[in-house]
């Protein structure tokens, strides 16, 4: 059984540190390392070492970013379900400053390549799922196949919907249970779907009660969380769906973290919540998010995306 099914991208990361982020015509000197990442992978991994049996759909390419990625998963004891394509794994370049704030220029590669067809081909592992993960890094309809067969067994979906500046459609939207957009990918999904503008630096200071309104247009019939940096994060759930909760809407702060990289913060916050959510699904939702709190600031406290994430013990 896999609790955690994660339908997404695989990248071999390349990242320079630097005192500042480059500007346009700028030569800066830097360090570099290489790893594993992409959305997909890093939220697996996380997942995994949050204590889920976890399950990971992708496409990879017959190279050695390809090994690399089946050589990982088999040490989280991650079940890899992957496309083999003839396009090469996928690579991000990763600039990170000594704030650990980053700029992230991806290639899809072979994770533009992952087809519906791939995706219903695992319909094993989504019939025995308690929570499906997802991310946009992927093309669109395999996630929506994804979303489909989850539908079609009675399993949760949790959407990441990143990057801010992915195509997500009504018809995605609509097969989400859990969004969990960070303050750019909630102003450009509001502007979307509803034409509501909203600055995404005027987002973490909004009144709760504002922000509540705004995830119910959004997502009327689930539930948002707002991923807020160092502000925590916003939850928001549809009447009658509190999920446990005694609110339909609340804040939960950040937990403390002397961050070293953020690269990572996002997906291991992703994958711990899914993780949370599918070993202990009687417990309330706030239990679940702040466990992904205190995941996600720990994953922060390392260099690194999928390598940073932290294992259960250790928290």
């Amino acid at each position: 059984m896999s609790a955690v099914v994660v339908i997404g991208s695989f990248n071999v990361d390349h990242v320079w540190s630097l005192p500042v982020l480059p500007r346009a015509g700028e030569t800066l000197q830097g360090e570099y390392r290489t790893g594993p990442g992409g959305k997909g992978f890093n939220q697996a991994t996380a997942a995994a070492r949050a204590g889920a049996v976890t399950a990971f759909v992708c496409a990879l390419g017959a190279d050695a970013g390809g090994q690399l990625a089946r050589a990982l998963a088999s040490v989280d004891g991650i079940v890899l379900r992957d496309a083999a394509s003839t396009h090469p794994t996928g690579t991000a370049g990763i600039y990170v400053d000594r704030e650990g704030r980053n700029s992230i220029v991806i290639g899809a590669g072979a994770n533009a390549a992952m087809t519906p067809a791939h995706v219903r081909a695992q319909g094993d592992v989504f019939a025995d799922a308690r929570v499906v993960l997802a991310q946009l890094e992927s093309p669109v309809d395999a996630v929506l196949a994804g979303f489909d067969l989850a539908r079609d067994e009675g399993v949760p979906t949790l959407l990441n919907p990143a990057p801010a500046d992915a195509d997500l459609p009504a018809g995605l939207l609509a097969q989400c249970d859990v969004l969990t957009p960070n303050e750019s990918e909630f102003s450009a999904q509001l502007a979307r779907h509803c034409g509501e503008p909203v600055e995404p630096g005027a987002v973490a200071g909004m009144a709760d009660a504002e922000l509540h309104r705004l995830c119910r247009r959004l997502l009327p019939h689930g539930t948002v969380v707002v991923t807020l940096g160092a502000r925590g994060c916003l939850v928001s759930h549809a009447d009658g769906m509190l999920r446990g909760d005694d609110a339909a809407f609340y804040r939960v702060p950040a937990v403390p973290a002397d961050a070293i990289d953020t690269t990572g913060a996002g997906d291991a916050f992703n994958g711990a919540l899914a993780a949370a959510w599918a070993t202990h699904p009687a417990a309330p939702f706030h239990v679940h998010v702040g466990f992904a709190s205190l995941y996600a600031a720990r994953a922060c406290e390392s260099a690194g995306a999928a390598t940073a994430m932290p294992h259960l013990a250790d928290l």
